[in-house]
């Protein structure tokens, strides 16, 4: 039994005792550490800086605090707040030749401090550590009976990573689970107008100025930060609604607390449920809050029509899809359990129909709108009008019937009844002709439990004609002699049809239940299926098999082809796999499509075709169709399996319609990025190509025109500028075509024996001129085996390192060439003495059209130099990373290590002759 269903039973009894799952969730808490959460809308609203603020509180109270981890972003000001801590020295992961520096959290672990300062909970380990998450470093800690403080942007929310990406046209990575923040003891809002926080941006007080103006430009704008903002805040209410209700739940309070309204909509088989959802919908807008739509399931449920199961159905998916809760209770008194689950969930408001009986049901079956009236106490009720009555959704396929009438149960009730009368008359010399009714009693309740409602009371009218028959004088006629045998069998057949009925109605529940819980286990199993499903694969086989398990039917799935406009499908999954239609099945899937109604076997479109096509719709749009077949004759699906579908088809068209805006947001951003490459290609170009032409252009019209007279030397110098430049443009175009060739895919390396030295020569000789003002030192190690390579790729890599040196290394400066074999690769290094890279962008480097700012002194680049040794590089095997220098000669500057495997080496040597060796 679940919370819910034991508060309803506690409160129905009188007896108002405390939820026993608040209470071990309560426990839970006195064994775990406390965790709070400073959340923010957006970077730099100061979460950080409040988080020390609380802790240097609690530090002044004589409290055990420490600091885990802290990103300071460099902000003096929080810097300052971290002095007077006892800080955690940060374990260093060793990652690509990179140090990474990451919170020890066996040193925390090992302190143990009754709280620690975490900052960045959505923050990435880097590989290696013992979590990928920091959030799981927390719940470790947590768990470890640690206090932790912790510091959040909204942004990082996983539920809401969908709804950011649609307001900002980012896509955030790293996020957080929901349950972080459902667990979370305090959470604090930190909160700034985004003015302030926009003027912060401009005073770059959150980014470097270049960076900020971006931001500001795209992510950090007033419209964004003002959503970013009210999501914060609503998240917040709502975690603190929960907690709310935790509280009166584990104290057994009775509400409702007015702290915030909640709507709670009544919904039943009547007509007027669909008007019941919008006005609860329109409530629960008018006070900003959520809503639940209840149903409260009686033993009138087995009796309904199929109507109205069917507008049950609809009227629960109607709520679905106005974002209300759906919950379905089983009970006895619809009024008195509605007021139970008000009281316990804290809801303020009910909404209900307005009962149509007449005044004479009303007062035989009772009201449930007038009892609810009674019995509200401090709830407020609201009776809706009938008047915007909607018809039952009219089927669009023909269904088949739940159950064809059949003899077999009347049969076995006979038989039961034939047991009856052997053992009767086997003890009708020992026992009283009373007690005989017992036995025929008992054949009634062994078919009530075996066939149900109809078959029993067949069974009790036989059994009373057999009693009577064989067992009442006068013997062997239907006549009675006595009036006491008149008030026997009175009694018996009184007797005979109330249990019936009554095990009857039994027997449907406990087969409602059974029914309910295998149709509620596959939803749920379904749910947990499309959650875990990353692409549109997963989610496809995923709907098709459930589909197929569930129905016990053939399913396939058609979504429209890429590229068409939407004017043709074709079959994306199936199970059993199938790819095949015929000619008519491929018409009714198409007009299913096209025209969102039912085709095929079954429907009244097309009937002739080998299945029944039924549109899957999401948010009012048709997505794809799904055909269902089987081997029987006749429609596919009875009205229950009809409802059953509809709730799958419905799960499937949402997950599908998610990945296609996960798909549709990718895209955006590809093209965003698409159009950033195209400007900076443009720029590019205009600038790098319009400089070494005006060069030209100026020194050959100057040569032109003053070729007389002009000194030997200003010729010769005109001359040596126009090859100068031309040799650059020559470079600049080179490069655009290398680039064009490693992003089409068609770089294919003609990879052979070469010795290091050899080629680091050949790209000495070639970049001599432009390193004419530097010092060259080369180290090269005479033993290092020949490596498989391409000698003109590498050659290139090399030379656009030795540009790149040249460019941001001051003139006289070092160029460092090492190469030496470690751990079985070989290890080529090109050092400089210039300013190093700007920390952040060691990475960033390698990216296109990618340019780091330099002085007027420091000649422009295209951006493309290191993309293409990255490119190069790895269609050779290899790797390439840059980093600033860390040798102990405290000396500044760039260094790019290739690494390139010694395997393929190998491989190749065992075939060559012996004489093919290592200089």
């Amino acid at each position: 039994m679940n919370d819910d269903s034991q508060l309803q039973e506690s409160m129905r009894n009188g007896d108002n005792r405390p939820s026993p799952d608040a209470l071990l969730a309560k426990a839970e808490q006195e064994t775990r550490g406390r965790l709070k959460i400073f959340l923010g809308a957006a970077p730099g609203v100061g979460k950080t800086y409040e988080m020390l603020m609380s802790g240097r509180s609690l530090l002044a109270d004589g409290e055990d605090v420490v600091i885990g981890v802290v990103e300071t972003h460099g902000r003096q000001e929080t810097q300052a707040l971290t002095e007077g801590y006892e800080i955690i020295p940060r374990a260093r992961v060793d990652y690509k030749g990179h140090v990474l520096e990451e919170m020890d959290l066996d040193a925390v672990l090992t302190r143990r401090p009754k709280l620690v300062l975490v900052d960045e909970l959505a923050h990435t380990n880097a590989p290696g550590s013992r979590h990928p998450k920091r959030y799981l470093d927390v719940e470790e800690l947590l768990a470890n009976g640690i206090d932790v403080y912790t510091t959040l942007n909204i942004q990082h929310v996983e539920s809401l990573n969908d709804v950011v990406a649609q307001i900002t046209r980012i896509r955030v990575r790293e996020t957080v689970p929901d349950s972080i923040i459902d667990r979370a003891d305090d959470i604090e809002i930190v909160d700034i107008t985004p003015e302030d926080l926009i003027k912060r941006l401009k005073e770059g007080k959150v980014y470097l100025p270049k960076t900020a103006k971006r931001a500001t430009q795209n992510y950090f704008s007033a419209g964004n930060l003002t959503a970013l903002r009210e999501l914060a805040l609503r998240r917040t209410a709502q975690r603190v609604d929960d907690q709310l209700l935790s509280h009166m739940q584990a104290n057994a309070i009775s509400g409702p607390w007015s702290a915030g309204e909640r709507v709670l909509v009544c919904i039943d088989e009547q007509p007027h449920g669909a008007a019941l959802i919008r006005y609860a919908r329109r409530q629960a807008d008018r006070l900003r809050t959520p809503w639940t739509a209840l149903y409260v399931e009686t033993s009138r449920a087995a009796t309904l029509s199929e109507e109205e199961k069917d507008r049950i159905a609809a009227t629960s998916r109607l709520a679905e899809q106005l974002g209300g809760e759906i919950i379905t209770l089983t009970g006895h008194d619809v009024a008195q359990d509605i007021i139970n689950y008000a009281l316990a969930h804290n809801f303020s408001h009910i909404v209900i129909g307005k009962p149509n009986k007449s005044r004479l049901r009303e007062m035989f079956e009772g009201s449930v709108s007038h009892d609810l009236i009674r019995k509200a106490g401090n709830l407020s009720i609201h009776i809706i009008s009938g008047t915007q009555q909607e018809a039952a959704p009219v089927r669009q396929v023909a269904t088949a019937e739940e159950k064809a009438f059949s003899l077999r149960p009347y049969l076995l009730s006979l038989g039961y009844i034939a047991i009856a009368l052997v053992v009767g008359t086997l003890l009708d010399h020992v026992l009283d002709v009373r007690n005989i009714a017992l036995v025929f009693l008992m054949a009634v309740l062994a078919t009530a439990v075996a066939s149900g409602l109809r078959p029993a009371l067949f069974a009790s009218l036989v059994s009373a004609l057999v009693f009577n028959f064989f067992f009442l004088p006068p013997l062997y006629t239907l006549h009675i002699a006595g009036p006491e045998s008149v008030i026997a069998l009175a009694f018996f057949i009184c007797v005979a049809l109330v249990a019936s009925n009554l095990t009857a109605r039994v027997q449907r529940q406990a087969a409602a239940a059974r029914n309910r819980a295998r149709t509620m286990e596959g939803l749920y199993q379904f749910s947990k299926k499309l959650a875990g499903a990353g692409t549109l694969e997963d989610v496809l086989w995923a709907t098709v098999y459930q589909i197929a398990a569930l129905l016990k039917v053939r399913v396939v799935v058609l979504l429209p082809d890429e590229g068409t406009a939407n004017t043709s499908i074709s079959v994306r999954a199936g199970y059993p796999p199938d790819d095949t239609l015929a000619d008519a099945d491929i018409a009714a899937a198409r007009w299913a499509w096209e025209h969102d109604h039912p085709a095929g076997r079954g429907a009244d479109t097309l009937p002739g075709a080998k299945r029944l096509y039924l549109p899957l719709r999401a948010v009012g749009n048709t997505i794809g169709v799904v055909g269902l077949d089987d081997d029987r004759q006749g429609p596919i699906l009875t009205p229950e399996q009809q409802r059953l579908f509809d709730a799958l088809a419905e799960q499937a068209a949402l997950a599908i319609a998610r990945i296609q805006l996960v798909d549709d947001l990718d895209r955006a951003q590809l093209a965003v990025e698409a159009d950033r490459l195209r400007s900076a290609l443009l720029t590019s170009i205009s600038h790098d190509l319009k400089t070494p032409l005006a060069a030209i252009l100026g020194a050959a019209d100057t040569l032109k025109s003053y070729s007389g007279s002009l000194p030997d030397t200003d010729r010769a110098e005109l001359l040596t500028t126009v090859v100068d430049e031309s040799e650059r443009l020559n470079r600049f175009i080179a490069n655009l075509l290398d680039m064009t060739r490693i992003e089409s895919g068609a770089m294919q390396p003609n990879k052979s024996l070469h010795y290091l030295g050899d080629i680091v020569g050949s790209a000495l000789k070639r970049a001599a001129k432009i390193l004419q003002h530097h010092r060259v030192e080369t180290d090269i190690a005479a033993d290092l085996p020949m490596l498989k390579l391409d000698p003109v790729l590498f050659e290139q890599v090399l030379f656009n390192l030795l540009d790149n040196a040249a460019k941001y290394a001051p003139e006289g400066s070092l160029v460092y060439i090492q190469g030496q074999a470690e751990q079985g690769d070989i290890v080529l290094r090109i050092s400089d003495e210039g300013a190093g890279i700007p920390a952040g962008d060691e990475m960033r480097i390698f990216d296109s059209f990618y340019r780091v700012r330099k002085t007027d002194q420091v000649r422009a680049g295209t951006g493309l130099g290191l993309a293409i040794c990255k490119g190069f590089t790895e269609a050779m095997g290899g790797t390439i990373t840059a980093a600033n220098r860390s040798d102990h000669g405290g000396r500044s500057g760039a260094v790019f290590t290739i690494r390139l495997p010694l395997s393929s080496c190998a491989e190749m040597m065992s075939g060559t002759e012996e004489g093919l060796s290592p200089r």
